[in-house]
């Protein structure tokens, strides 16, 4: 079986099973055995839209599986070394549904990525010829002209504009049902989502020709690797800008006149992020209780900030590492194993261990 991250899996190419908790943004889970519509009308959470496009690309849903894949992946990459580390998706999957709830960054973050990881899921499943309504960019044909010189369009190229038409119709679907300030929120993070998957999208060369002279080059365009669309909207969520509805409620302005107004690319968020140092279910947080800590850090991931000034416990493990690594003519790297002795800090609990009571 191949288990994903975020509590997906599927044993076999027909059998997709999708875990559901309650959220606002439950598009990723899905779960059925047998034809499409079968399968789609048992997939808790869709609207209508989002039940049609099932049914009309139900192939298109495996993909989808894998874009949860990369994003949830990529998500805990990106808050690793922060307090809320994107992990409530493995370790309690109801808080996630909490901090979607909320309008905050990380809610900004996680519906950029996530409309990200669905257009660069479907997009290579187009290369890869996996779907029947797509394939490669058409457009790329013929020759064209670049800083080099002329080259011919050929291998395929990644036919990002359907990947970005099929994301924008299936994942906005939900949001586009409600005309609240949180849809208008969802709607502009999920399309600075899209874009950043585009940003990346690079021409690759081949030269033909004697000797590989490039008297004759074959171009194609494709998709970076997932990451730096994640580095990129991580620098995003760090910049943020918050904002409030304009008075006829169709767009936004910036909550600080100081500050500049969002662009397309930016992300937005309504509510200021909750400390999340405590375990509390209406916000989504585990604590951080428990937490690894840097104790030389003076960043996010520092035993002063991530353990909220609770302090932290220390203790010391043995592990093995590889040690006196030499390179041997052609072509290996031959190491030891040693033994190596480090101290490994945790954050101390608060007093009060449980789940915060707001009753």
């Amino acid at each position: 079986n191949m288990n994903f991250l975020s509590g997906i899996w599927w044993s076999l190419p027909l059998v997709l099973v999708w875990t559901t908790p309650p959220v606002t943004s439950s598009w990723w889970y899905m779960g059925a055995v047998g034809s499409s519509r079968v399968m789609c009308d048992n997939v808790p959470g869709l609207v209508s839209r989002q039940r049609q496009l099932c049914r009309r690309h139900p192939e298109a849903m495996l993909s989808i599986g894998r874009g949860v894949a990369a994003w949830t992946a990529e998500c805990q990459h990106q808050f690793r070394q922060h307090r809320w580390d994107c992990n409530a998706l493995e370790r309690g999957q109801r808080l996630l549904g909490r901090v979607l709830l909320r309008s905050s960054r990380e809610s900004a973050f996680v519906h950029a990525i996530s409309s990200a990881g669905v257009v660069f899921a479907i997009t290579r499943a187009c290369s890869q010829g996996e779907l029947k309504s797509c394939s490669c960019d058409p457009k790329r044909k013929g020759s064209a002209k670049d800083s080099k010189g002329h080259f011919d369009w050929g291998g395929c190229s990644d036919n990002i504009d359907y990947g970005i038409k099929f994301a924008r119709a299936f994942v906005d679907a939900k949001e586009r049902k409600g005309k609240d300030a949180r849809a208008l929120m969802n709607l502009h993070n999920n399309r600075a989502g899209r874009k950043a998957v585009k940003r990346f999208l690079k021409q690759e060369c081949k030269c033909h020709g004697v000797s590989g002279s490039c008297t004759l080059r074959t171009c194609w365009l494709a998709m970076a690797d997932f990451r730096k669309t994640g580095d990129y909207l991580w620098k995003k969520y760090n910049g943020a800008i918050q904002v409030v509805m304009n008075q006829d409620g169709t767009g936004f302005t910036v909550a600080n006149k100081r500050f500049k107004k969002p662009t397309r690319n930016d992300l937005v968020y309504f509510e200021s992020s909750p400390d999340y140092c405590i375990r509390d279910r209406d916000v989504g947080s585990l604590g951080t209780a428990g937490r690894v800590c840097n104790q030389t850090s003076r960043g996010m991931d520092s035993c002063e900030v991530m353990c909220c000034g609770r302090g932290y416990d220390t203790s010391r493990v043995s592990r093995m590492t590889k040690c006196e690594c030499k390179f041997h003519w052609c072509c290996a790297v031959r190491c030891q194993d040693c033994l190596e002795v480090v101290d490994i800090h945790t954050c101390k609990a608060p007093k009060n261990t449980g789940w915060i009571s707001r009753t």
